[in-house]
C-alpha cells in the first residue's frame, strides 16, 4: 500500500510522533493506521521505561484554587527548555486539574485518574515521554482544603515556587499575603513548638561549639547559646520572622492585628531535594579526546 502525505499527517496528529517516525511505521505495518498507532503506543512506553532512570530535576509548579480548595503540582523533566514546551505546560495544568476534580490520595492513585482527552494521567505521561525525548515525572501534589471560618490563599512565583495557606478568620488578601511571604523567606514551620528536634540539637550544637572557642565562663556561653537559639526559632518559623511587606512586624503582629491564625502552609520549590546530576565538561572532553 502507498504511504501517502495524507496518512501520515493523520498519524502524527493522533499520535504526536515525528514525521519520519511515522513513516517508518506506516510502512512497516502496510498502512493500516490502527496498528502502527498501537504499535508507537508500545514503543512509547518502552521508550518511557528506559528514560525512567533518567534524573528530572526541572519543570513546573502548577497553583490551583477553586473556592475552599486549592492544590500544587510538580511536574519535573530533564531540561527547563523541555518545562517551557507548550505540550509539557498542557500537560501540567490537566494533572493538576485532575488533582483538583478527583482529590486522589497519592501519586499511585493520580497515575490512574483521568485527564483531559480520555487518557489516565500516566498514559498522557508515557506519550509526553515519546513527544517530548526526555523523562517526564509527576513528582508529588498537595490538597488544602478550608473548614468552617477558614481561607485558602495561594501564590505562585513564576512557574518555580508555589504556596498555598490555610488560616482561620482574617481574609483572602491576609491568606495571599501570608503565600506571599512563605514563597520569599521560606520558613521551617509556622511556630517555635513545630522545629524539629533533631535539627534544633543539631544547631545547639554548633552553636554551643562556637561560643566554646569564646574562653568566656559557661554560665555566660549558656547565655550565648540560648540568645542564639532564640535568634534561629525566629529565623525559621513563620511566627517569629518580620513580615515581607513590612518588616517593622512580624508576622505573629500581623495576624494577631487581623484576629487570624495560619492553620498550614505548602511550599513547593522545583527540584528541590533532588540530586541533580552535574556535567564535567571539560573531564568529557578529554576523555573523547583519549578515545580518538
Amino acid at each position: 500500500m502507498a504511504i501517502t502525505a495524507s496518512l501520515v499527517k493523520e498519524l502524527r496528529e493522533r499520535t504526536g510522533a515525528g514525521m519520519m517516525e511515522c513513516k517508518k511505521m506506516l510502512t512497516e505495518t502496510n498502512g493500516d493506521i490502527e496498528a502502527a498507532i498501537e504499535e508507537l503506543r508500545k514503543r512509547g512506553a518502552a521508550q518511557a521505561d528506559k528514560k525512567a532512570g533518567r534524573i528530572a530535576a526541572e519543570g513546573t509548579i502548577v497553583t490551583l484554587v477553586d473556592g475552599a480548595t486549592g492544590v500544587a503540582v510538580e511536574v519535573n523533566s530533564e531540561t527547563d527548555f523541555s518545562a517551557k514546551d507548550e505540550f509539557f505546560v498542557a500537560f501540567s495544568k490537566q494533572v493538576a486539574q485532575s488533582v483538583l476534580a478527583n482529590k486522589p490520595a497519592d501519586i499511585d492513585a493520580l497515575a490512574n485518574a483521568a485527564i483531559e482527552g480520555g487518557q489516565t494521567v500516566e498514559q498522557a505521561r508515557q506519550a509526553l515521554i515519546q513527544k517530548i525525548g526526555e523523562n517526564i515525572s509527576v513528582r508529588r501534589f498537595e490538597i488544602v482544603e478550608a473548614g468552617d471560618g477558614e481561607t485558602v490563599g495561594a501564590y505562585q512565583h513564576g512557574n518555580k515556587i508555589s504556596v498555598l495557606t490555610k488560616i482561620k478568620g482574617g481574609s483572602e488578601d491576609l491568606a495571599k499575603d501570608i503565600a506571599m511571604h512563605v514563597a520569599a523567606s521560606k520558613p521551617v514551620c509556622i511556630s517555635s513548638d513545630e522545629v524539629p528536634a533533631d535539627l534544633l540539637a543539631k544547631e545547639r550544637e554548633i552553636f554551643s561549639a562556637q561560643a566554646a572557642e569564646s574562653g568566656k565562663p559557661a554560665e555566660i556561653m549558656e547565655k550565648m547559646v540560648d540568645g542564639r537559639i532564640r535568634k534561629y526559632l525566629n529565623e525559621v518559623t513563620l511566627l517569629g520572622q518580620s513580615f515581607v511587606k513590612d518588616p517593622d512586624q512580624t508576622v505573629e503582629k500581623l495576624l494577631k492585628s487581623a484576629g487570624a491564625e495560619v492553620v498550614q502552609f505548602v511550599r513547593y520549590e522545583v527540584g528541590e531535594g533532588i540530586e541533580k546530576k552535574e556535567d564535567d565538561f571539560v573531564s568529557e572532553v578529554m576523555a573523547q579526546a583519549g578515545k580518538a
